[in-house]
């Protein structure tokens, strides 16, 4: 089953039965909970000056996922996915351009909904969660936010550093969350922009907590009565463990605090939506970030896996 502006996901030749990647249907979402969709443009990463290469972000995380993860894991059973394929992107490289692809991107992610799955993205630029999410909040009208990022992006020009603000003030989505915020990369405009629009800043990464379970403050306290989109930036890693994004941090988190915060997200039972943006395999030292990515996508499966299907 091919989806309009979507081309297959490239995976290896041949994935071993033992392995979790092996049961992902490609031909039919028939019995899945899950779709997987692949945001393989960095146009916006581009027009805001970043280290372009995540357009090849969702296959590089495609490779990764095939070697990680068991087929039967002990104690759960993962939910079934089906691999919606990449978008395509419009191909012109021009604002005009990139709201095109937004276009697609929504327009994709709105017959994923429409087939009753919960969306997965890949990406890709982090603009494209805005497309991403506002298929979502047509369906939750209601919908507030969560994300992990080292930056607000909250910009007032096209580009990947501008998803929050639109989400905000085109689709009226809020308020949101902001976890691992890095302070020294973030404007006193764009702060004072987000929290006079109902943003909250719930940890920066110069003054992490030492109490593991208020990393998700926003996913454990929220009105039970909100649903919420959750976006994990993979440049809210330390470079040390995520070479390959679009900007590195050098200040960032580590897997573990980052697979807390995943797990969360996907056990928390109005979470409606997720994504993984801004891997670069361009600039990723021995794929570690795709394996991360890869690991953090298995984690929230886990976490979704104790949901009632």
């Amino acid at each position: 089953m091919r989806l309009a502006h979507t081309t297959a996901g490239i995976w290896p030749n041949a994935v071993s039965s033992t392995r979790f990647a092996s049961a992902i249907q490609s031909d039919s979402p028939e019995g899945c909970r899950i779709a997987l969709l692949g945001l393989a443009d960095d146009f916006g990463v581009r027009l805001n000056n970043g280290r372009f290469g995540a357009v090849e972000g969702p296959n590089s995380f495609r490779e990764a996922l095939s070697r990680l993860g068991v087929a039967d894991p002990a104690g759960f059973a993962w939910p079934k996915v089906f691999d919606a394929g990449n978008i395509i992107p419009s191909g012109t490289m021009s604002e005009s351009g990139l709201a095109e692809t937004h276009r697609r991107v929504t327009e994709v992610t709105q017959a994923v909904l429409d087939l009753g799955l919960f969306p997965i993205a890949i990406g890709g630029g982090h603009d494209l969660t805005f497309p991403f999410v506002r298929a979502v909040a047509k369906k939750y009208p209601s919908l507030a936010g969560v994300y992990a990022d080292a930056h607000l992006d909250v910009r007032d020009t096209a580009g990947s550093g501008m998803p929050f603000r639109r989400l905000i003030e085109d689709c009226g989505v809020g308020p949101l969350w902001v976890h691992g915020l890095q302070p020294y990369a973030n404007s006193r405009q764009h702060t004072g922009w987000f929290t006079s629009h109902g943003g909250r800043i719930v940890d920066t990464t110069h003054t992490p907590s030492p109490d593991e379970d208020s990393l998700t403050p926003a996913l454990k306290h929220a009105d039970l009565q909100r649903d919420l989109f959750v976006s994990f930036d993979l440049d809210v890693v330390d470079a040390a463990h995520a070479p390959g994004v679009s900007a590195m941090n050098p200040c960032g988190w580590t897997p573990q605090r980052s697979s807390s915060f995943v797990h969360a997200a996907g056990a928390h039972p109005r979470v409606r939506c997720f994504d993984i943006m801004e891997l670069c395999p361009e600039h990723d030292e021995n794929k570690r970030t795709a394996r991360l990515a890869a690991h953090l996508f298995l984690t929230f499966l886990a976490g979704f896996a104790g949901r009632p299907s």
